[in-house]
């Protein structure tokens, strides 16, 4: 049974593989919120648009169909709730529970609430550059009182007089503001500061005609938003329980046979009757789980003609539903299902991955979130780009040897008694084949990261 120790350890490396996941998946979508916003800042530089106009004016710029620009203009950040809750929900309770504590532990909270305020402030800026049609008019909106559910508001309006009397609005503002600047305080500064508190009472106003009912989600929605919860977190739920555990409203417009039908409709995987899926959260970042399964229950190798294999394995009924999904996510790689155990036991499913572009895709992708086997996948690195473009160099045959035994090394240094002569290893030896290592002779015969 592991110590406390080694649970610390899995905890810290738990946590560090969630920082560097969110790390990437913010530069990722900080990308491509920021092309898109230019994109769309260049189209509302000019007038206000209604949504049709909207789609067709991408169609042009983009080149891209109406589905596809729709797709598009309709990305709206999901609520941001922890637990249910709501954020100034919760920062409002967590302010009440700071009071009742002292010392070191209201220091905590403290920097708790800040780090929330923090992680909520981005989610609004993030809700603000997806309502694209404003881009041009940021800076007098976030002079506005607004929370999440006006940006959603915001975002759901469609026609052009709605738009435009929110532009109106703040574009009255802004006049003002900019007018007041640098004025001396008198009737005039007065005048300007009435006219400023009437458009941000008219753009209230305007949010307000927007109804919440229009926000809300349709019964069919939160039909498949159960369903797809119920599943993720019941890995192997069938549809009778699913229709059980639904809330009385869903339970009445539901069926298990109509819920069968939604199930192939949200792409989750059927096993004889059970349900699986990947939370979408982990298809985010798709290469980060992958590297985290490998360094767990996969296996990174070579054979000895030198042949790079990379593999996922996993047993039973709940194994070979992942397996497909993890298929389905990565887009490459070999099956091979309900296959019999030396044991006897459970049957095994593996992913397989042999070919070297499959092999160097895959590790190329999940390098940077290996915890355990980093070792393993820059040796088959090294080895696929050798075998490419460098069988004809003198050192060629020597450093496929000293992998081959780096590679016996990585897999089994941490084995107790095992016999290193059988395969000629020399451990005193191991560092130094680390520092022969051909990448950087590479990239200098290819003329990599050098001024030509």
């Amino acid at each position: 049974m592991p110590t406390a120790e080694q649970y610390d350890k899995i905890s810290e490396k738990a946590k560090e593989l969630a920082e560097l996941q969110r790390r990437e998946e913010e530069v990722k979508e900080e990308a491509n919120r920021d092309a898109d916003t230019e994109v769309f800042k260049t189209l509302y530089s000019d007038f206000v648009m209604s949504e049709y106009d909207e789609i067709n004016a991408l169609c042009d710029v983009l080149k891209i169909n109406a589905s596809e620009a729709r797709k598009k203009l309709e990305k709206f950040p999901p609520q941001y709730t922890v637990e249910d809750k709501n954020i100034p929900d919760l920062i409002k309770q967590m302010r009440m529970s700071r009071r009742k504590l002292k010392g070191e532990y209201r220091e905590e909270m403290a920097k708790a609430i800040d780090t929330m305020i923090d992680a909520y402030s981005d989610h609004l800026f993030k809700c603000i550059d997806s309502v694209y049609w404003l881009a041009p008019y940021k800076e007098p909106l976030l002079k506005m009182r607004f929370n999440e559910k006006d940006l959603r508001k915001l975002h759901k309006m469609k026609s052009v007089e709605e738009r435009r009397e929110v532009v109106d609005a703040l574009c009255k503002y802004w006049e003002a503001e900019t007018e007041q600047n640098g004025m001396v305080y008198g009737k005039d500064y007065a005048t300007l500061a009435k006219e400023m508190k009437l458009a941000k009472k008219a753009f209230r106003e305007t949010i307000a005609k927007v109804s919440n009912q229009s926000l809300s989600k349709s019964k069919k929605e939160r039909q498949r938003d159960f369903i797809l919860k119920a599943v993720c977190e019941n890995h192997g739920i069938g549809a009778r329980l699913i229709h059980d555990m639904m809330p009385t409203d869903l339970h009445k417009a539901s069926s298990p046979r109509v819920i069968t039908q939604e199930i192939k409709k949200l792409g989750i995987v059927s096993v004889d009757g059970a349900f699986y899926k990947i939370p979408d959260e982990i298809k985010k970042n798709i290469w980060a789980y992958t590297a985290a399964f490998i360094d767990s229950d996969g296996y990174i190798t070579l054979d000895r003609k030198m042949n790079p294999r990379v593999g996922l394995v996993a047993t039973g009924e709940r194994g070979k539903a992942f397996m497909q999904e993890m298929y389905k996510s990565i887009g490459f790689g070999r099956m091979h299902l309900d296959q019999k155990s030396p044991q006897d036991t459970r049957l095994i499913n593996r992913l397989n991955f042999y070919s070297q572009d499959d092999v160097a895709s895959l590790l190329t992708k999940c390098l940077p979130h290996f915890r355990l086997k980093k070792g393993n996948a820059q040796l088959l690195l090294e080895l696929i780009r050798m075998k490419k473009s460098y069988k004809k160099s003198d050192w060629y045959k020597s450093r496929c040897d000293e992998i081959f035994k780096l590679m016996k090394w990585e897999n089994h240094k941490d084995h107790v008694g095992f016999d290193w002569s059988k395969e000629n290893i020399n451990l005193d030896d191991i560092q130094k084949y680390k520092d022969n290592c051909k990448m950087s002779v590479m990239d200098s015969m290819e003329q990599i990261g050098t001024v030509l």
